[in-house]
Parts: C-alpha cells; sequence; structure tokens
C-alpha cells in the first residue's frame, strides 16, 4: 500500500507541479482546450494512463474543460502515485 506523503514530501510534489493545487487532501488541475473533442480526447490518453498504473483518478467534463482530481483513497491522502501520474498527466498537454 502506497504511504501518505509528509508535510515536507507534499510540499516538494506542489513545487514540481505548479499547475496543481492541494485543497482537502488531494491536488487538483483544470485542463481547457478548443473543444469537446479534444477534451474527450484527453481524457481517454489519461484513461489509458491511469488504466495502465491501476491508479485512477476523480474527474470531470464540462465541454471543452477537464478537472482531474488525484488521491490515493486507501491512504488517505496524497502519495506518490497520484504525484506521479500527475507527472504523466501533464506531460500529455506539453
Amino acid at each position: 500500500m502506497a504511504e501518505r506523503l509528509s508535510d515536507g514530501e507534499r510540499a516538494a510534489v506542489l513545487a514540481a507541479l505548479p499547475e496543481w493545487r492541494f485543497e482537502a487532501g488531494a491536488i487538483s488541475r483544470e485542463f481547457r482546450f478548443g473543444s469537446f473533442s479534444e477534451a474527450f480526447a484527453f481524457m481517454t490518453r489519461v484513461a489509458l494512463l491511469a488504466e495502465a498504473r491501476d491508479h485512477h483518478p476523480d474527474w470531470s467534463n464540462s465541454y471543452d474543460r477537464v478537472r482531474i482530481t488525484l488521491s490515493t483513497h486507501s491512504a488517505g491522502g496524497l502519495t506518490g502515485r497520484d504525484a506521479e501520474l500527475a507527472r504523466a498527466i501533464d506531460a500529455l498537454v506539453a
């Protein structure tokens, strides 16, 4: 089982992921695209990443926006698995 990050580890993760915000024990980011199709294609790519890692986001889609929230429920908060998935997600839009 993944261990929840300490306050110092969490601060280091957030410094390395400047687009993500820490709130309620999780990290979140909103992505905007040019159309619903682009947003949905992004979600498909994220789904493949998440499935390969067996670590799935909480997310929502509204037309051209996708909001992703990452937390490891079994650990009760943010873990290295969340940081790893956030970095992989960011690489999709870099």
